[in-house]
């Protein structure tokens, strides 16, 4: 991100860690989407749903691998941002950066709703209290000081790590006989209707759901660029989310197919919890209830660090106003921490007071933007790469393979996507609310763009100058 980058070897103490990165980049693609929405795909696509998995998992592989490419061989630009305004214009800068933003302000409140809920069983306090304490709680933690946010992020997405890696082995004991009593493995897979009870395009109907499950792994750059050697570790980050991803969500969803049918799984309540009850666990439950919790708590944080890192972007680009540019003496964008907590308040009270309108109208619009970014990483890749070909450029590290025809064929698996989403009643909504949000966007654009030219006109005369074209 503009105005992050930091000298290798500095010893600042408000720096994120290795390790730190590495557990946030397990910490965005490990959440409540694996351990709760995941039960949505299954119910509504069968065992097949394995297919979804390993074509979305695919399918973010590339965009990250394509992400790293770029980082490698132009480092020191920033994030990902940065990237797609270098490969695709500044007009991709600004729109997959406020969207971007927009995005996780929602996430913020929604997680803060859904942690309010969870939280209502312990403590009685009201909803909206609730997620008032903590996005203060969080927002306090991201105040203090970078190191602090790495440190919390660290030890939640330990939580995460240990509650799958202990599934995933307990699962596996339970499947090849070694606990309780033995399953019927094939008959889960291929009863009840068969591995595709629902048909083919039942799988691709819910790709988006599994797609959104996922997203979050590309913050990690963003994370990255706050370390002392911020492009090993955002190279690093880039080469090893899609193997987590490939492993973690695969191995989880598959174990649990193997391990009970899939009709016992229903659509809101914990895939984990029923195989977990399955295997004789006590207090599954409980168990999965705290760890979604962490990821809730954890999310959160998340998503109030990357909103802020994104618009102290924006504000170097000049592309937000500079105020938000603000700097603590910790490094900490204190004014863009403020305002993107704020914003996510007002999406969580939107939520309690007017929940069929406005907050269901703005889930619906940032529902698919994601896409939208992933897709502009994908075609920013190609362009630079491009111009780095012609020009001669030797890569020095393995390269995404099939380029440029990898690249189309994404960018034309991610627009099936869209247009699955326009043919779903379920999605069609949220896909054209989405469409509706980034044309909004673009035409601010284009409005602060006709601004700028009008007032370099009535500043100063023409002078004949010629543009030098975009350099790599």
């Amino acid at each position: 991100m503009a105005g992050l980058s930091r000298r290798p070897g500095s010893t600042d103490p408000g720096r994120l860690k290795t390790r730190h990165v590495s557990m946030i980049a397990f910490g965005g693609i490990v959440g409540a989407g694996l351990f709760v929405g995941s039960s949505v795909a299954v119910a509504g696509a069968g065992p097949a749903v394995l297919l979804g998995y390993m074509a979305t998992g695919a399918l973010v592989m590339v965009v990250l691998r394509a992400l790293g490419e770029m980082l490698l061989a132009v480092p020191g630009r920033g994030s990902f941002i940065d990237y797609i305004r270098l490969g695709n214009g500044e007009w991709a800068g600004f729109l997959s950066g406020w969207l971007y933003w927009f995005y996780w302000v929602i996430v913020i409140g929604s997680e803060a709703i859904a942690g309010a809920i969870l939280l209502r069983d312990w403590v009685p306090l009201p909803i909206w209290m609730l997620a008032v304490l903590l996005v203060l709680m969080v927002k306090l933690i991201n105040m203090i000081s970078v190191d602090l946010f790495g440190e919390c992020e660290f030890w939640l997405a330990a939580v995460k790590l240990v509650c799958v890696v202990g599934f995933i082995g307990t699962s596996l004991l339970f499947v090849l006989h070694g606990l309780g009593h033995a399953p019927h493995v094939m008959a889960n897979l291929t009863a009840h209707g068969g591995p595709m009870p629902h048909g083919a395009l039942a799988i691709v109907g819910m790709i988006p759901t599994i797609l959104f499950s996922m997203m979050g792994s590309e913050t990690a750059t963003v994370a990255a660029a706050e370390t002392e050697d911020a492009e090993s570790n955002i190279a690093r980050v880039t080469r090893t989310t899609a193997m987590r991803i490939s492993l973690f969500y695969v191995s989880s969803i598959g174990l649990i197919l193997c391990s009970v049918p899939w009709t016992d799984i229903l659509p809101g309540h914990s895939p984990f919890v029923t195989a977990m009850v399955a295997m004789g666990i006590p207090g599954a439950a409980l168990i999965i209830q705290l760890v979604v919790f962490s990821a809730i708590f954890s999310c959160l944080n998340s998503s109030i660090y990357i909103t802020s890192r994104v618009l102290l972007g924006l504000a170097a680009a000049g592309e937000a106003p500079r105020w938000f540019g603000g700097v603590s003496a910790q490094g900490v964008p204190t004014r863009a921490v403020v305002v993107s907590s704020l914003s996510g308040l007002l999406v969580a009270f939107s939520s309690i007071l007017a929940p069929n309108t406005i907050f269901a109208f703005l889930l619906g619009a940032s529902g698919a933007v994601i896409l939208l970014v992933y897709m502009l990483i994908v075609t920013a890749h190609l362009a630079v790469r491009g111009r780095l070909e012609r020009a001669g450029h030797r890569f020095a590290f393995p390269t995404l393979p099939f380029f440029p025809w990898l690249n189309y064929l994404v960018v034309a698996g991610m627009g099936g996507i869209y247009s699955a989403m326009l043919l779903d009643v379920r999605q069609r909504a949220t896909a054209l609310s989405s469409l509706g949000c980034a044309l909004f966007v673009l035409a601010l654009y284009g409005v602060r763009r006709y601004v700028a030219l009008r007032r370099s006109r009535d500043a100063e005369p023409a002078t004949g100058a010629v543009l030098e074209p975009r350099q790599v």
